[in-house]
C-alpha cells in the first residue's frame, strides 16, 4: 500500500523554482528520509504534501487524498511536526495535550483516553501539571511529538525535528520514531543529519530542489562506493544522478 505517491510536483515562487518536477512513493508503515542542506526544498516539499502549500503543478496524493484538492481531508489524516515547536509555553504539558486533541475533533471521553495514551507514549508522567516553557528543548520536543500523533494519523511529517537538540535527546526521540513506524505509522522526515538517516528504510536525497537519489541506506552507500552517507550524497549531488 502506498501511503505518499508524488508525481513531477513543482513549486514556484515567482521566477524562483523551490522545488523542481520531483517523484517518489513512500510505502505504508515506511520511514521515508528526506535529506538535504539548507536550502534544498525540503520543507517546501513537505508543505506541500501537508496541505500548507499549494503545487504549482504536478500531483500528490496523501493517504489516498490530493494535496491541492484537497488539503483539508490530507490535514485530518496527518500528524505534523514542524522545525518551530508550536506549543504553548504557558499551558501545562497536559492543557497542550488536551487543546491539540481537540484541535483534530476528539470530544468527551475520547480526550481523556488520548491524554493517557499520549502521556505513555512520550513517557512524561509526572510532568503533567509542568509548565511547557519549563521544559527542556528535548522534552519539549517529546511533548510536540505527541501532540502531533493524539489524533492517531496513519502518517507523520516531521519536519527536522531534532534541530538544536542534544545527542541523547536526538537518539531517544528516534527510539519513539522507530517505536511508532512499528505500529503501522508512516514517517516523512526531513533532515540534514546524516546519522539520523540511517534508520530510515528508504532515502531521498534532494538538492536545489531537484531529486538526486533515491534508495535505502545501504544501497546507496554501496552503489556510490562510500562507506556513509554523507559521503554518498556529495557524490550524487556533485555527479547530478537522477532516479
Amino acid at each position: 500500500m502506498i501511503a505518499v505517491q508524488v508525481e513531477q510536483i513543482t513549486k514556484k515562487f515567482g521566477n524562483f523554482t523551490a522545488v523542481d518536477r520531483i517523484s517518489f512513493e513512500v510505502a505504508a508503515g515506511q520511514i521515508f528520509g528526506f535529506l538535504g542542506p539548507n536550502g534544498a526544498g525540503k520543507s517546501t516539499t513537505i508543505r506541500m504534501l501537508c496541505g500548507i502549500l499549494a503545487p504549482t503543478s504536478g500531483r500528490a496524493l496523501v493517504a489516498g487524498f490530493d494535496v491541492a484538492k484537497e488539503p483539508d481531508r490530507v490535514k485530518r489524516n496527518i500528524g505534523y511536526m514542524s522545525q518551530k515547536f508550536s506549543l504553548y509555553g504557558d499551558l501545562t504539558v497536559l492543557e497542550n495535550i488536551e487543546f491539540y486533541a481537540r484541535i483534530y475533533g476528539l470530544q468527551g471521553q475520547a480526550v481523556n483516553e488520548a491524554k493517557e495514551r499520549i502521556l505513555a507514549v512520550i513517557a512524561l508522567q509526572g510532568k503533567e501539571q509542568t509548565l511547557t516553557a519549563d521544559l527542556s528543548l528535548g522534552w519539549k520536543q517529546r511533548l510536540a511529538l505527541g501532540c502531533a500523533i493524539v489524533h492517531q494519523p496513519p502518517i507523520l511529517f516531521l519536519d527536522e525535528p531534532t534541530s538544536g537538540v542534544d545527542p541523547i535527546s536526538r537518539r531517544r526521540f528516534w527510539e519513539l520514531i522507530r517505536s511508532l513506524s512499528g505500529q503501522g505509522i508512516t514517517i516523512f522526515v526531513t533532515t540534514h543529519f546524516m546519522d539520523e538517516a540511517e534508520y530510515c528504510n528508504q532515502i531521498a536525497f534532494i538538492a536545489g530542489g531537484r531529486l538526486v537519489r533515491l534508495g535505502t541506506p545501504i544501497d546507496l552507500k554501496m552503489d556510490s562506493g562510500t562507506k556513509s552517507l554523507e559521503e554518498a550524497f556529495v557524490h550524487y549531488a556533485q555527479k547530478g544522478v537522477v532516479g
